[in-house]
């Protein structure tokens, strides 16, 4: 499995994880995951802003057009208080995987 077959599956999860710490724009959210993670997870654009569309969609992020610390104009993403309630949904579901994950791969 590589990486983007995992991330694909989760990348809304660590979006949203994210925007618990604050608002951020796009490439924002992409660099913390990757630094976070000590680059095991590396966002492309093309995947992150498909996946923040679907979380606006379901009302879990707001946005708004800002501007970044360099002053260049940029949409910036916030958490609500509904995505705030799935970060919890989600983290458990996540644990359930990894938790069944880790029984079968000690032992089967």
């Amino acid at each position: 499995m590589n990486q983007n077959d995992l991330l694909q599956g989760t990348l809304e999860l660590l979006i949203l994880r994210v925007l618990a710490s604050g608002e951020r724009h796009g490439y924002g959210i992409a660099k913390r995951i990757e630094q976070v993670s000590g680059n095991t997870f590396l966002v492309k654009m093309g995947s992150l802003y498909p996946a923040l569309n679907r979380l606006e969609s379901k009302a879990y992020v707001n946005s708004y057009w800002g501007q970044t610390d360099t002053g260049r104009k940029a949409k910036i993403y916030a958490l609500t208080d509904d995505g705030r309630r799935q970060i919890e949904t989600e983290t458990n579901l996540w644990d359930g995987y990894v938790n069944g994950i880790n029984r079968i791969l000690k032992n089967a």
